[in-house]
Parts: C-alpha cells; structure tokens; sequence
C-alpha cells in the first residue's frame, strides 16, 4: 500500500509563492489582439493577466481565446483588426495568494479547467504572479516519490 502525501518542505505545505512566475507580463484591457499575440510570443507564455486602466485585475487572455476568436469569425488573424484583449478575455479569473498551497492550487486549477491562477497581492486586484500547471507538475511529481510504504 502507498500513501501519497501532499508536497511539503520541511514538514510544512509548499505555497504557491515558491514556484510561481513573478512580476507576470501583463496587458490593459484595451490591448490590440495583435499585440496580446506577440507578447504571448516573445514571452513564450500561453497566458496573460488582463488589467484595467488602475491596475486592476479583471481578466485572463490565453492562446486558447485568441485561436477560438480567430476561428469563430471564420477569417483567421483579420478578426483582430480593431479587437481588444477585452473582447475576447476569460472574465472572473481564478486568482490565489503566494500562500495558497500547491495542492489548494491545483485543485482550483482542476475545478474551474483552467491551465494557470493569477496570484494576487492582499489587495485580491493587483497580480504579482502567474502559476500554472507546469510550475507545479515538478512538484507534484517530486512528492509523489515520497510516499510511504507498508
């Protein structure tokens, strides 16, 4: 029998804050789709934290809204000609703090289906990081070669 144990460090809960993206690239609400698609590709990122005009969080733009825009319209990239990140953004994103626990985080992950959670100062507005499955599937992979054994 194998008793998997949540990722820990020193006995204590791994948080977020550890493994995130921090100071995320982020854009304003009003951002050309054409400039959200070269930042996300010089930044080799997949998504973006969406802010308003004070710094606000207000939204999320991945490569999944940009294709799903693009391919909706039935007209490829020409869509993006005068659209913005607002247009086409995930509204209400799912946000955490730097000590939400990789496991806390990963479940929130699973249960909105969503790949990434903007990390969020105390304010709950203002991000300060970015973490996403691939931050923490090392290790998620790392405690589960700690497990306990009969």
């Amino acid at each position: 029998m194998t008793i998997q144990r949540p990722p820990t460090r020193a006995g204590l809960p791994v948080p977020v804050g550890s493994v995130m993206t921090p100071f995320p690239v982020v854009v304003r609400a009003d951002t050309s789709l054409e400039e959200v698609a070269e930042l996300l590709a010089e930044n080799d990122l997949c998504g973006l934290p969406v802010i308003d005009a004070e710094g606000v969080l207000v939204g999320v733009v991945s490569h999944t809204d940009l294709i799903r825009a693009a391919v909706s319209s039935g007209h490829g990239a020409r869509l993006w000609s005068g659209y913005t990140a607002r247009h086409v953004m995930s509204r209400q994103p799912v946000i955490a703090h730097a000590d939400t626990t990789l496991v806390d985080a990963a479940r929130r992950m699973e249960l909105h289906g969503i790949h990434r959670l903007v990390i969020v100062a105390d304010d709950e507005t203002t991000p300060i990081g970015v973490v996403s499955v691939s931050d923490l599937l090392p290790v998620l992979v790392d405690a589960s070669e700690v497990a306990v054994r009969p």
